[in-house]
């Protein structure tokens, strides 16, 4: 049966952790808006061509709330996961008051910010090394590095305690559920971080501090421009899961995909000038990057030559897109140097990720960092033995053994 007829089950099933499922070339080449079924057993279409990808994110018809009655569930849990789940309506979907929230929010995320950060971003960095060293190889560079590296730097953007970021990382993947949980687990670590959240922000109200949610609760309510107490919560929420999961999942990938092809390391210790474009590319080279973005139309379009009634969901894979040769020359060659890169794995349009500045200033220091400190750095294990992260919305491996 060819791609245009099947149904294909999604996320698609690969063995390999690092490398992409057949299937995408295939879709690209034939059938540029599939059917897939979900998680939940709902059926959705599936772009995996750069323009389609491009153009539905840019489209103000594809909304990215998925509690509407007829969009597809993608969790097979009742209320959806994350992206269909009563939180995700309570931060502005479109129009003015989804600008407002970008602006106060994204002061915290500028480039400029994030520079000004790098020092410290370093020297956590050098300090979750040394205590990997000590403990002796072989190590799990995700655990060791991958994961609290990204935990300690959201912390402090939102003034909360670090030593909380096991239940952090509980919470979040509980959120990002697809089908690891059930609906009474889900429901219960919810409650509990919605409680965790209330409490910090009262505490933030009586003795405010330099971060991010205490400037959200100077900025006032609705009516004085800001956000309400509610929107403020969940904004926190949704930054300390966003903040950490997908930064800490990429840098055991990107150190994974350096390492799987030793050149590729010892072209960066040749040149550490690469960093920047390496960083750009390991993140367009993601086969293993999640769910991609769910999206609900609400009035009939085209895409692709396809007439998409009102009501259907659309996922856009982002990392299939990225590996479409006609946006991109070799495209499933991984090339350090590669520039311009105009990948579309933060998105792209008015909710391309908010958080891009400092995912991207979090991959260049650790990246940096490792190849000063560990240039003898390699897998500890074959790359057909690294396995990826199941069950959840956003892509990544188990666990990332190296020595040095």
């Amino acid at each position: 049966m060819s791609v245009n007829e099947r149904v294909l089950s999604y996320p698609i099933p690969v063995e390999a952790a690092l490398e992409p499922p057949a299937e995408w070339a295939e879709l690209r080449g034939a059938c540029p808006v599939a059917h897939v079924t979900l998680p939940s057993g709902d059926r959705a279409r599936l772009l995996t061509r750069y323009e389609d990808v491009k153009q539905v994110l840019a489209d103000p018809r594809f909304t990215r709330l998925l509690n509407a009655p007829d969009a597809a569930r993608l969790s097979d849990t009742e209320d959806g996961g994350l992206f269909g789940s009563e939180m995700a309506a309570i931060i502005p979907d479109s129009g003015e008051e989804h600008q407002r929230w970008r602006r106060l929010v994204g002061r915290w995320f500028t480039a400029k910010r994030m520079s000004a950060l790098r020092p410290a971003m370093a020297r956590i960095a050098e300090d979750l090394i040394d205590e990997m060293v000590e403990r002796g190889a072989p190590g799990d560079l995700k655990a060791s590095l991958g994961f609290p590296l990204p935990v300690y730097v959201i912390c402090d953007m939102l003034g909360v305690p670090a030593a909380d970021r096991e239940r952090f990382s509980y919470w979040s993947d509980t959120l990002l559920n697809l089908t690891r949980y059930g609906k009474e687990e889900v429901e219960a670590a919810q409650a509990e971080f919605f409680q965790y959240m209330s409490d910090h922000l009262a505490a933030r109200r009586a003795a405010p501090g330099e971060d991010l949610l205490s400037e959200l609760i100077a900025a006032g309510g609705p009516e004085e421009g800001g956000l309400s107490d509610i929107q403020i919560l969940v904004t926190g929420m949704a930054l300390l899961v966003a903040g950490h999961e997908t930064t800490a999942n990429m840098i055991g990938k990107m150190v994974s995909m350096l390492l799987a092809d030793r050149s590729r390391w010892e072209r960066l210790l040749a040149d550490p000038a690469l960093v920047r474009t390496a960083v750009e590319e390991s993140l367009r080279m993601d086969a293993n990057s999640g769910f991609g973005l769910p999206r609900y139309l609400k009035e009939e379009t085209e895409v692709a030559g396809t007439s998409l009634p009102r009501g259907t969901t659309v996922i856009c894979s982002m990392a299939a897109a990225n590996r479409d040769e006609g946006a991109f020359e070799a495209a499933d060659r991984m090339d350090l140097s590669r520039s311009p890169n105009p990948h579309l794995a933060f998105g792209a349009g008015a909710h391309s990720c908010l958080g891009q500045a400092l995912a991207r200033t979090e991959l260049q220091v650790v990246l940096e960092v490792l190849l000063r400190r560990l240039p003898g750095l390699e897998l500890a294990v074959p790359v057909e033995e690294l396995r990826r992260v199941e069950g959840l919305a956003v892509g990544g491996l188990q666990t990332v053994p190296v020595r040095w």
